[in-house]
């Protein structure tokens, strides 16, 4: 029941966001057409359930061949143009993922999607589980990569120190999903993207930190 519910949920979330924010879909595109040469739209290809692979898109945020796939985007990453660096901080470049919401290939809620070279890596042993479940444009983790994870300035800092308490959250969120839980985060986000979006720089860790 629950899988068939959240699947209702997406559906009718990623149609009334898609017309609700419509005309921010539009600036968007066309302000990054203005300020960046090549396209507005991203596909990158990222891990989906049971490791399929899938296009996932965002609103552009970098300048075209910007190298290598790192682990993560670290503070002061100088591959990001300025206005990529507000629709990161407001997550307007995440905002074209609600066509893999209507595709199937994500959910609102569930963990982030991950490059296919950093899954290898990282999703191991009972990180493996993180795969059971569609991932989603929001989660315990990635909410916890918004708020203290672009405060490192080096990879290595961020897989030895941060990256472990990531993937605990992530397979936290998978082994306690339920409905309730997918409002809360959900709610969650929205607060807390104002609150960045409007300068705030401290946050607390979470609290499921404190069982995982």
């Amino acid at each position: 029941m629950y899988n068939f519910f959240k699947r209702c949920f997406d559906l009718l979330f990623a149609v009334c966001f898609l017309v609700v924010f419509s005309p921010i879909y539009l600036l968007t595109w066309f302000v990054i057409k203005i300020v960046s040469p090549g396209p507005a739209i991203y596909r990158a290809k990222r891990v989906g359930m049971d490791g399929i692979l899938f296009d996932c898109y965002k609103f552009r945020s970098m300048m075209v061949d910007s190298g290598k796939v790192r682990l993560t985007t670290l503070q002061n990453d100088d591959r990001i143009f300025p206005f990529g660096k507000f629709i990161r901080k407001s997550k307007i470049d995440e905002m074209p993922q609600v066509v893999n919401i209507l595709k199937g290939e994500m959910s609102v809620v569930g963990p982030r999607p991950e490059d296919k070279e950093n899954t290898d890596k990282v999703y191991v042993g009972e990180y493996k589980h993180i795969l059971d479940v569609k991932p989603g444009l929001t989660s315990t983790a990635s909410l916890y990569d918004y708020t203290h994870g672009e405060q490192y300035e080096d990879e290595d800092s961020y897989e030895k120190e941060f990256m472990p308490k990531k993937l605990k959250l992530e397979l936290y969120y998978v082994n306690h999903r339920s409905f309730w839980y997918d409002i809360v985060l959900i709610l969650r986000t929205a607060w807390l993207i104002i609150q960045k979006t409007c300068g705030k720089e401290n946050f607390k860790e979470p609290k499921e930190l404190e069982v995982c």
